[in-house]
């Protein structure tokens, strides 16, 4: 496995811990968010654009795909507030096509829903939900509470550092770098079991 298609990249929370034996293209639709991951990842390709478009159009040319799609309309704050909104169905929408007609290994992840999840996830971490085509092992992660903390305590908790431009939504919107890690190792693990069977 050498190529990684990060999509909706934020500012690299999942991708703080991969290292650099990936090619990865990153891809994010913020211009702005986009030169922060840039500055944080100088060697990962990173193309400013639709994420869900972009898998539909190249999801053959990756060896491991992650896809992040947006949560906020799955979230439980969604459910809390007056106006009510359709969910957001890009979600669905990518692991139906990734897991029907993509032939390497993917990771979706959301925010756990406020109701029933359309599709049955892999694995519940942190307070996410992770859909994927190979086994990901349980492990406990703590979890700070995002909606309350200063940006401070979120950078510190990542591990990433204070963002110069809108520093606090974005830190929030990180996945966890040590749940994006423990997956690809997991990732990893899979590879090197399926070579010991032929």
């Amino acid at each position: 496995m050498t190529k990684i298609l990060n999509l909706y990249a934020g500012i690299g929370g999942n991708r703080r811990l991969w290292g650099d034996n990936y090619e990865i293209t990153a891809v994010e639709y913020d211009p702005k968010i986009a030169e922060i991951y840039k500055h944080y990842f100088p060697n990962d390709n990173v193309i400013i654009g639709d994420a869900h478009q972009f898998l539909l159009d190249n999801y053959k040319d990756y060896d491991f795909i992650w896809a992040s799609p947006p949560c906020p309309t799955h979230s439980k704050l969604c459910f809390s507030q007056p106006i009510k909104q359709y969910i957001d169905m890009k979600l669905y929408q990518e692991i139906v096509l990734l897991k029907t007609w993509y032939k390497g290994y993917y990771c979706v992840e959301n925010v756990i829903p406020y109701y029933e999840p359309l599709i049955k996830p892999s694995i519940e971490l942190g307070r996410h939900l992770f859909w994927s085509n190979f086994t990901i092992s349980y492990e406990k992660f703590t979890n700070i509470d995002v909606s309350r903390s200063k940006k401070e305590e979120l950078s510190k908790d990542l591990g990433m550092p204070i963002p110069v431009y809108d520093s606090r939504k974005l830190l929030r919107n990180c996945l966890n770098p040590k749940i994006a890690k423990h997956i690809l190792e997991c990732l990893e693990i899979h590879i090197e079991n399926q070579k010991g069977m032929f």
